[in-house]
């Protein structure tokens, strides 16, 4: 912990901030290095004893990348053996004509929200981005119109919406409900998902302009070869959700078997998200591979060439995490709780601001739902007339405002969709800050009725 106190630690930060965004933006500094930089220097100017900058930045960073090098390498992995197989090409085909051109941005919201479900948003995102990459090349439209939606979808169940593990942590902090918190996260989630994603999106699409060429889109959106036909929607579509199945039998698994059994362990195993992911990309390599007449070296080649545009990508997204652990390791985090704590406000809002404080410090909304719900709880208990499924809603909704440098899923969107720093803050930063308030707002307005 830091010698230095207080607002004078707040303002450190949010200096801190401000040089991440000037170097990266305006003086085109690589995003890695300087936030290596930035970090060690705010770890200096926080007074945090030398020898101690340097491990909190490597505990970030290891923390960040134990789970999200895997899932990125994975993810493409499966990814682009659905690219070179023809499978994003056809359900970006089957989407576009369910929906009709005009409304792919409705649809990407509406997969995301699905795919979502029970899993992470950086798993999520690499599942979906090919056929998001796949539906824009087709239709001829910008990746702001096709992706916004998409990670607005994936943002509203990952925040919101129970068996999603942060809000599962929240429903069990709180003493809710766990049928009424999924109905009345579906009242609000879809509204705020519709919002925050395909009407910000079409808005935003005039606003913002994206480089023609984008080095991941190639790597993901390979023409399926003549000689292939494409694999069927059914197989495709089952590949793609294999992982999302096995995530949810593995987070249902205490309803289908006993506690502490083989059968439940194993159960949970396969439906740890590397696990499912790991499962899902040797089943792709039958199903989009072997059976559309690729050999072992071309799917060889295939999972070699799509890791190497990942790499800075990881590098970045686990650079965000040290500069989120230094915020924490620093005191900065609980200088921000200890100014939302103290306003004097109804519980339902103390949940959000609270949820609010911690994931602009730490860049996770994860940790802002879980950490919130651990602080909010008590205080929530001691009110009478508190509706624990509307705290989770609230807080969850908190935990997902203004996405910006210090958060994985930032880096995650600019790099893929291939964007400026200062168009991820446009865009994504904007939709994620949308979906928090318009959740909120309309979780105030349910309170009211329920």
């Amino acid at each position: 912990m830091g010698t230095v106190t207080g607002t004078t630690l707040l303002i450190y930060a949010l200096i801190a901030v401000i040089a991440l965004v000037i170097l990266i933006a305006k003086f085109k500094l690589n995003p890695f290095i300087t936030l290596v930089v930035v970090s060690v220097l705010l770890g200096f100017a926080s007074g945090m004893p030398m020898g101690d900058i340097v491990k909190s930045f490597e505990a970030g960073v290891g923390g960040t990348l134990g789970h999200i090098a895997l899932v990125i390498g994975l993810g493409t992995m499966l990814g682009k053996m659905m690219a070179e197989s023809g499978g994003a090409e056809r359900v970006a085909l089957t989407l576009i004509d369910f929906f009709g051109e005009k409304n792919v941005h409705w649809a990407m919201v509406t997969i995301a929200f699905i795919v979502g479900l029970p899993v992470f948003f950086e798993v999520g995102f690499v599942l979906l981005v090919p056929i998001a990459f796949n539906v824009a090349k087709r239709t001829g439209t910008s990746m702001v119109l096709v992706g916004i939606p998409m990670v607005a979808g994936l943002s509203v169940v990952h925040g919101l919406i129970p068996p999603h593990p942060a809000a599962l942590l929240a429903v069990s902090a709180y003493g809710a409900d766990m049928g009424r918190t999924i109905m009345y996260a579906l009242i609000v989630g879809i509204p705020t998902a519709a919002i925050a994603g395909p009407m910000f999106a079409r808005l935003m699409d005039r606003y913002v302009d994206l480089p023609a060429i984008n080095p991941l889109a190639e790597q993901l959106t390979e023409e399926a070869k003549e000689k292939h036909e494409l694999p069927s929607f059914g197989i495709t579509v089952f590949t793609i959700l294999l992982p999302v199945i096995l995530m949810l039998i593995g987070s249902w698994a205490d309803l289908f078997t006993t506690p502490k059994t083989f059968a439940n362990d194993f159960l949970k195993w396969i439906g740890n998200s590397v696990m499912a992911l790991l499962i899902g990309t040797l089943v792709s390599f039958f199903t989009f591979g072997k059976a559309r007449g690729f050999n072992r070296e071309t799917i060889l080649k295939f999972t070699n060439e799509c890791v190497a545009p990942t790499a800075i990508i990881t590098l970045v997204v686990g650079a965000g995490g040290g500069f989120g652990r230094v915020l924490r390791d620093s005191g900065i985090s609980n200088a921000i709780v200890d100014v939302a704590t103290s306003a004097h406000v109804s519980v339902l809002v103390l949940g959000w601001l609270v949820a609010v404080m911690i994931r602009i410090a730490t860049g996770s909304a994860t940790v802002a739902m879980t950490t919130a719900a651990g602080i909010v709880a008590p205080i929530a208990a001691s009110i009478p007339g508190t509706r624990p499924e509307l705290l989770v809603l609230t807080t969850g909704a908190g935990s997902l405002i203004l996405s910006h440098v210090n958060d994985a899923g930032f880096w995650l969107v600019k790099e893929y969709f291939n964007m400026t720093v200062a168009q991820t803050f446009k865009t994504w930063s904007v939709a994620e800050t949308l979906i928090s308030v318009v959740a909120l707002l309309l979780t105030l307005g349910l309170a009211t009725i329920v």
